[in-house]
């Protein structure tokens, strides 16, 4: 929990497989703090009870160098070949660790996306890397930025409704790191919403 400045009313989340966290503005009493809780204890539980995992992605089994260098692969490859059907250049290609991100396009052509998508289906990845390219023409979600998309991927609703309903566990997986070995081959594929245009789970 934590007092914030800038808040202007409480936010709580229950991220997948973390402690709750609650936002409040500054000067919210600890006696108000500790009502809210238990008034939303009964919310905190439920969404403790949706977080059930699905994807079967075994910690064990997936290297996280090994799958950013797959993701790497597998974005600069699409972003090459996408970019010039869309009309587009971008700068440069960054893989990252993002925890509330899928991907991000910076106002000087920087493309940045989640290593995890090389865990997640190929069209998903494929649609997060056409979703930022378009945001090299249109910086914004508005209808003419849609209409971009649905131009070069017009099934892009089926891949914004997987990252919505298994993005939110996909983004906390966490592979283990073996201490003799360094890493695990990674063995899944497929299994597993904006500086300029940030694709999180909610921006899909």
């Amino acid at each position: 929990m934590r007092w914030s400045p800038r808040a202007r009313r409480w936010r709580l989340e229950v991220p997948w497989g973390e402690a709750p966290r609650l936002t409040v503005p500054r000067g919210t009493s600890r006696a108000g703090v500790q009502r809210l809780l238990e008034e939303k204890q009964w919310w905190i539980e439920d969404q403790r009870r949706r977080q059930v995992p699905r994807l079967r992605l075994d910690p064990l089994a997936v290297s996280e160098s090994q799958a950013r260098m797959t993701a790497r692969k597998l974005v600069s490859t699409l972003a090459q070949e996408e970019a010039e059907r869309i009309g587009v250049e971008y700068r440069r290609i960054r893989i990252g660790g993002q925890r509330t991100l899928w991907g991000s396009c910076s106002p000087r052509g920087t493309l940045s996306f989640n290593w995890r998508l090389a865990l997640a289906p190929p069209p998903v990845l494929d649609y997060v890397v056409v979703h930022e390219l378009c945001h090299l023409r249109v910086p914004n979600h508005s209808r003419r930025f849609w209409a971009l998309v649905e131009r070069h991927r017009p099934h892009w609703r089926q891949q914004r409704n997987w990252l919505r309903e298994y993005g939110a566990e996909l983004l906390a997986f966490r592979p283990h790191v073996c201490p003799r070995s360094g890493s695990a081959t990674i063995t899944a594929t497929g299994a597993a919403g904006e500086d300029r245009g940030r694709i999180a789970p909610s921006a899909f």
